[in-house]
């Protein structure tokens, strides 16, 4: 009953920080734009504007909720409820911290490790892609439906990518679980000292996965208005940004876990404090990498201009896919040479 209890409290606890930690992107969202621009940004709701992620849920909230007379209800309503769904299921595999001591019980700062960690992610990833196609497909709505394919297509192409990439650096692991990846990076022994191009067409795809720019075709409003979500509003509207600012802070744990160390950090032997301080250290350690890729999405969003799509399809097909290809090549060889089967 105590293993129930206190993963049933991991669980809330993910699931609250994930929302807290999305609601309050858009506020530093707003504030790094702002800043880049030389502008103030938000400042009403409260002090610096502290309150404007409240606002703007009361807002989505208070909203009229509008479903057009010739779209299809059933579908127009699963799709933002799919999408906030796999954006909050991707979150259960990541190590969050080390192991915590509780009443002389061992507890895992992870909802649940699977062996095959990776795989996880990228099928739940992968239904994402649903949720914007019926969004798309069922606003009865040429423009959100061009929003749906270019959607569809784009995390498609970027996912396989993606999971090329990911190869190479289970080549180098030799596993799929995650809690496994980041424990061989204790100290200083981050993966993307061992992959850098494997991380580098890793942070790329993230990004097409997340539909940010210079990749948010799909949302592109010059040319298709608001794109795959343009017919909806209230919080069906707010489900869809809702799960962009998850996908953004889990694609960033992701990112740390895989290639920075998750929550291991330098000399952290060291120190001197008891396991569970080290432990809770280690989480912090682990959210302040993820703010920082957090930070790094939202400053190539108002550095870097939009792709055109054909641009962004031949990136993705003749230039990342063959990288990673010549990534798995290279790990191999390199794999091989160390354990002497090179020339035998």
């Amino acid at each position: 009953m105590e293993f129930i209890i206190v993963k049933f409290v991991l669980v809330l606890i993910v699931f609250l920080v994930s929302l807290g930690i999305a609601a309050y992107s858009t506020y530093a969202e707003r504030k790094i734009a702002a800043f880049l621009q030389d502008r103030v940004g938000p400042d009403r709701a409260g002090p610096f504007g502290l309150l404007q992620p409240i606002a703007d849920g009361v807002k989505m909230f208070m909203k009229e909720e509008i479903i057009p007379t010739n779209a299809d209800k059933g579908l127009f309503i699963l799709g933002p409820s799919i999408m906030m769904m796999t954006a909050c299921m991707t979150g259960v595999v990541i190590p969050w911290g080390d192991t915590l001591f509780i009443n002389g019980t061992e507890y895992a700062v992870q909802i649940t490790d699977v062996n095959i960690g990776i795989l996880y992610i990228f099928g739940v990833v992968s239904i994402g892609v649903y949720g914007i196609m019926i969004g798309g497909w069922a606003s009865n709505n040429k423009y959100s439906l061009m929003g749906a394919i270019r959607a569809s297509s784009q995390m498609i192409s970027y996912e396989l990518a993606m999971g090329l990439s990911i190869i190479a650096l289970i080549m180098t692991t030799g596993t799929l679980s995650i809690r496994e990846i980041v424990e061989q990076q204790q100290g200083f022994h981050w993966n993307v000292f061992i992959q850098p191009l494997g991380f580098l067409l890793f942070i790329i795809c993230a990004f097409a996965e997340c539909n940010r720019t210079p990749f948010d075709l799909p949302e592109c409003e010059t040319e298709l208005v608001g794109g795959y979500h343009t017919e909806y509003s209230s919080m069906k509207l707010g489900f869809y940004l809702f799960a962009e600012y998850i996908n953004m802070f889990i694609s960033s744990a992701i990112i740390a876990s895989l290639y920075f160390g998750g929550y291991n950090f330098p000399f952290i032997d060291q120190l001197g404090l008891s396991h569970n301080m080290l432990t809770l250290l280690g989480t912090l350690i682990f959210f302040g990498k993820i703010f920082f890729f957090i930070f790094f999405f939202m400053w190539v969003r108002w550095t870097i201009p939009r792709f055109r799509y054909d641009q962004l399809m031949h990136l993705g097909w003749r230039i990342m896919i063959p990288l990673a290809l010549v990534n798995i090549l290279l790990t191999a060889g390199v794999v091989l040479w160390k354990n002497g089967q090179l020339f035998n």
